[in-house]
């Protein structure tokens, strides 16, 4: 007697039914009958994804790298869309040190997907295991390019991708001390040049620097060349400034004995995200004496300081009605630092005279680290990543205020304060804008 097979509706009836019984069976530690079950599935569907995965896996665990490698192998022919069915092919291919299919299974699986973090992590192990430096960098600088935070990271990948970092770090500062080496004829042959800005060209290559550049939050001025500090030769209006310090710092002294009219650096209000501001936003942490607020003077501070004015007038400082010039004298408290931030605008430049500076105090524009010296002023971008930090005992003060970006011509310029003009006429009032 001839049986004839099963209608497609009744395989397709027990395939499901075994296949349901079998996640069940697997669940409760039952494999053997878990396995039997994929196996009947195979029997009628052999190009079952989940039975071929599921037996490859079962036969890896048990060490069966063969038996997984075949079911492995018709895995990746009935889901050759699915990157991890080439993944798991490529480690049964790793175990049994079949490193050609190994490659090819990675390949594909980065075919499937590109940015797979499992298959560069395999395509970067293969590469350091066959002794190719470069290339495994490069991979494995691109696992840590499309790796998420650690704290989302599966426990069991954490591991991978902390050495995939480590790598990419020793291997830039190998590239960096080999570099050095290698160009020391070079650097003693113009010792008398000035290669700051070559040297950190490489340092920024070699990732012994981060790159920072011009991040202005609200109006940013094409073509300005960002520089951290720019010369202090750009400047010679400066040397009045720096010459009447103690005049300066006599004035401040004089309303800081007062104690009328210091305010708070920063004021967010508090329906706004205050963000890394929160700890010394309204705090006398950080405050400020305003001689020149929102383009004009503060008129009863200003009156007690008639030479810290008289020098400031000296200075480039620029013209945008409800937004500029400003000037003040910026006080942080002792065991108080402000966190990493960025300007509002590259058209104007910020400039600092320190007046009191105990030690301890510092200050980070991009790369670059000072410390304030009493009497020397500096010229900045700070649209760069800049913070500041006061870590001594005693109170830091520093004059503060903006002018105009060196590189702008006096049309541009005239042509920004009209642009401020025509703000305040959009928005009906003067202010209350950030440019």
């Amino acid at each position: 007697m001839i049986t004839s097979p099963p209608s497609p509706h009744t395989a397709q009836a027990e395939i499901a039914a075994l296949e349901a019984a079998a996640i069940r069976a697997t669940q409760a530690g039952q494999e053997d009958d878990a396995g039997r079950m994929w196996a009947r599935i195979l029997e009628l569907q052999p190009a079952h994804v989940l039975a071929l995965s599921s037996l490859g896996k079962r036969a890896f665990r048990y060490n069966d790298v063969a038996t997984a490698r075949r079911a492995f192998e018709r895995l990746a022919q009935a889901a050759p869309d699915d990157p991890q069915s080439w993944i798991s092919l490529a480690l049964a291919c790793q175990r049994q040190q079949d490193e050609k299919a190994e490659e090819t299974a990675i390949h594909n699986a980065l075919v499937a997907e590109p940015s797979n973090i499992v298959a560069l992590i395999l395509r970067a192990n293969l590469l350091e295991r066959q002794g190719n430096t470069h290339q495994s960098a490069s991979v494995y600088g691109a696992v840590a390019s499309v790796a998420p935070p650690a704290d989302q990271l599966d426990p069991g990948m954490r591991d991978a991708v902390q050495h995939a970092m480590q790598y990419v770090d020793q291997y830039h500062a190998g590239y960096g001390r080999f570099l050095d080496r290698f160009l020391e004829q070079q650097y003693r042959q113009y010792a008398g040049e000035d290669l700051r800005r070559f040297r950190e060209s490489v340092d920024l290559m070699v990732r012994r620097k981060r790159r920072y550049e011009s991040e202005s939050m609200m109006y940013h001025y094409p073509g300005l060349l960002p520089q951290a500090f720019l010369p202090r030769e750009q400047f010679p209006w400066l040397d009045a400034i720096e010459a009447g310090t103690d005049a300066i710092r006599d004035e401040f002294l004089q309303v800081l004995q007062a104690e009328d009219g210091f305010t708070p650096y920063l004021t967010y209000a508090a329906d706004v995200p205050h963000n890394q501001f929160a700890e010394l936003n309204n705090s006398p942490r950080w405050s400020a004496f305003h001689l020149l607020k929102d383009g004009v003077p503060v008129p009863a501070n200003a009156a007690q300081c008639p030479r810290t004015m008289a020098l400031l007038g000296g200075a480039p400082q620029p013209d945008q009605p409800g937004r500029t010039p400003t000037a003040m004298f910026s006080l942080l408290k002792p065991k108080t630092r402000i966190p990493a931030h960025v300007g509002v605008s590259n058209a104007r430049l910020v400039t600092h005279l320190p007046l009191i500076v105990p030690p301890g105090c510092g200050f980070r524009v991009g790369n670059e680290t000072r410390e304030w010296v009493p009497g020397k002023a500096w010229v900045f971008d700070d649209t760069i990543e800049h913070e500041a930090w006061n870590d001594s005992e005693q109170l830091r003060v520093v004059l503060i205020f903006d002018i105009w970006h060196p590189q702008l011509s006096q049309a541009e310029r005239a042509m920004i304060t009209a642009l401020t003009d025509g703000i305040n006429s959009f928005r009906g009032q003067q202010g209350g804008f950030d440019l």
